[in-house]
């Protein structure tokens, strides 16, 4: 058995504008640090074996905050990084749905065939995302360990685990330092167990907004 706690970066700019930021490295805001302080301070697990993260600045020092509560250094992993949103990378959906008309449904309501222009694929996403984790969960049977990354690629790992189509990857919500936990079985190979989902009782606890 594996414990994994999958955490999304705090707030940044770009989350504030809503801007896509896929790979992109855009670093947190202030009340985005204070989130990440919020989630050390109040985690909801009293130990780690380890940490891991996207290598991207935001989720790296969300991830920064926790291992330093736990005394543990960050294990930075590229195949942690958010979705690669090609062209749209720095726009919000109002400028993409006027480049790029015909896609914007396909966005909402058909992301498991939506082709971002220059971009990756969801399925791909999904493909890299597990992969990781089931690595992951080989290298730390019997352990707990955290995750730090970004929204649409912890949706896809909750999909994986929720048995969920990606056509329906948008109905589960991820606020700025959620926190999940999946248990996964015999190294990755068994069936997940999802234990929460999109808490983010540390901010309530600690009276930092969403």
């Amino acid at each position: 058995m594996t414990k994994i706690i999958y955490i999304r970066h705090g707030q940044t700019e770009w989350n504030v504008a809503g801007k896509y930021q896929g790979q992109t490295d855009v670093a947190l805001t202030p009340l985005g640090v204070e989130q990440a302080a919020a989630l050390a301070r109040f985690f909801p697990v009293d130990h780690i074996d380890a940490i891991y993260s996207s290598d991207l600045s935001r989720a790296m020092a969300t991830a920064g905050a926790v291992a330093e509560r736990f005394g543990l250094d960050v294990q930075p992993r590229k195949d942690l990084r958010e979705l690669f949103f090609g062209d749209w990378e720095g726009c919000s959906i109002p400028a993409i749905a006027e480049a790029w008309p015909a896609l914007v449904d396909d966005l909402f309501h058909h992301p498991d065939t939506l082709a971002i222009p220059h971009g990756e694929t969801f399925p791909h996403l999904q493909a890299r995302a597990t992969a990781c984790v089931a690595e992951l969960c080989r290298a730390h049977e019997g352990q707990t360990i955290a995750v730090v990354a970004h929204g649409a690629i912890l949706r896809t790992l909750l999909c994986a685990a929720l048995h969920i189509d990606l056509r329906y990857v948008w109905t589960i919500r991820q606020f700025n330092t959620a926190v999940s936990i999946v248990r996964y079985e015999s190294g990755g190979e068994g069936w997940p167990t999802v234990e929460l989902l999109n808490s983010t009782a540390h901010l309530d606890r600690a009276g930092v907004k969403k």
